[in-house]
């Protein structure tokens, strides 16, 4: 079992006690930090100093925040957080350490009245009820409710405590990992999604395309055997006109198989389409360059690929920046009639980014099925999609991708 997850159990109420008590000694040492050394802020010779004064002080809010709250963030904190810290601490103590007190005295006092006889009689009167109880007792009971509010206080304090270091230096480690499982859960019905809309795109695209040409060419055939049959037909019972007919039949043949095979070219290049479209070798066999080129060229307007990778890659990531460029692209010469698209691919050392701009008239929808189904892919890799198109154009579609894959 992880740290952050015994603090969560029940030993966390005996470590909030503590935790409280010594962001209170912080908290203290915060506030006197501050009014004693914020004139060294306002000189410059000073900074340096306070800034390292304020770092060590902060390094030990988060030291005392993972060991006994479980709160392990990777903020760093700054003056703004000893300042929130120290408020909350000095007062958190304060209010504590006087109910404490109070409830200490209350409870030795009544003790005492009992053990040494003391006690004096005292009526209490409520709404319809009257009654008499001796001091002592008053005393323990009273202590016990200062010392109920006195723990209330202290876990209020803890929880207080967790919501300032939340806010100023990030969520804890349990909170990354509820985050990141609702992500994975996230991202995982997202991508059957994408699988579903993806196989009906395909679906429609061998409907409307590749399925058409075939019918169109099975026509041209068809004709073409009905027309040499019924020339046949007519040779057979033709005089002297048959030579003439003859000619005109085979040059009627002809044309049928001239058309029959420019379709049967055009069925070619669709299948090819959709081919490129479901996935393109060149990207496996080439590279990302080679296939962003071949989607330029296959794009109808001009379209500038300026490519700022040193190396290529991964393959899960090559694949993203892939289809992200070119459902952009896609997107801009059908929908935004786009006379001119400009992709641009850079890297830093942790991430990987293409950015697709166009002159089109703008208007894109994030919400829309294709580019929905880009932002699901990308965070699927823990990548992050934006998309800028105010109407009249212009249109900016930012894709970031770590350069190693999740879980890779």
């Amino acid at each position: 079992m992880t740290e952050g997850a015994r603090t969560a159990g029940p030993s966390s109420l005996a470590r909030a006690p503590v935790g409280v008590l010594l962001g209170t000694v912080t908290g203290v040492a915060g506030l006197a930090l501050i009014c004693l050394g914020w004139p060294a802020l306002l000189v410059p010779a000073a900074r340096p100093a306070a800034g390292r004064v304020v770092a060590r002080l902060a390094a030990l809010e988060r030291a005392r925040l993972a060991r006994w709250y479980g709160h392990e963030s990777a903020g760093e904190g700054g003056l703004g957080f000893v300042a929130a810290r120290a408020l909350v601490g000095a007062l958190a103590g304060y209010a504590c350490f006087n109910a404490l007190f109070l409830a200490v005295l209350l409870l030795l006092g009544g003790l005492w009245d009992l053990v040494l006889g003391g006690s004096q009689p005292v009526p209490v009167t409520l709404p319809g009820v009257r009654v008499v109880t001796s001091s002592g007792a008053l005393g323990l009971t009273a202590g016990l409710a200062a010392l109920t509010l006195t723990a209330l206080l202290t876990l209020a304090a803890a929880a207080l405590d967790r919501a300032v270091a939340a806010r100023f230096l990030g969520p804890d480690r349990q909170e990354r990992l509820r985050r990141r499982v609702a992500e994975l859960t996230a991202s995982r019905t997202g991508i059957v999604r994408a699988v579903d809309d993806e196989r009906r795109r395909i679906e429609r695209d061998l409907h409307d395309g590749v399925q058409q040409r075939g019918v169109a060419l099975a026509m041209l055939l068809g004709r073409a055997r009905h027309q040499i049959a019924s020339d046949g037909a007519g040779s057979d019972g033709a005089g002297s006109d048959g030579a003439g007919s003859d000619g005109a039949g085979r040059a009627r043949v002809a044309e049928l198989i001239d058309q029959a095979y420019t379709e049967s070219r055009r069925l070619l290049d669709e299948l090819r389409g959709v081919a490129w479209r479901i996935y393109p070798t060149a990207l496996d066999e080439l590279g990302l360059r080679a296939a962003l080129d071949g989607a330029a060229e296959r794009a109808g307007v001009p379209v500038t690929v300026h490519y700022g990778l040193a190396g290529r890659p991964v393959s899960e990531v090559e694949t993203a920046l892939y289809f992200v460029a070119r459902e952009a692209i896609t997107n801009a010469v059908k929908h935004a009639a786009a006379h001119d698209i400009l992709v641009v691919l850079s890297e830093d050392e942790r991430t990987v980014s293409v950015a697709i701009s166009d002159d089109g008239r703008g208007g894109a929808d994030p919400a829309g099925g294709g580019l929905s189904g880009l932002a699901r892919r990308v965070r699927a890799l823990d990548g992050e999609l934006s998309v800028h198109s105010p109407p009249g154009g212009p249109t900016r579609v930012t894709a970031t991708l770590p350069k190693a894959p999740p879980c890779g």
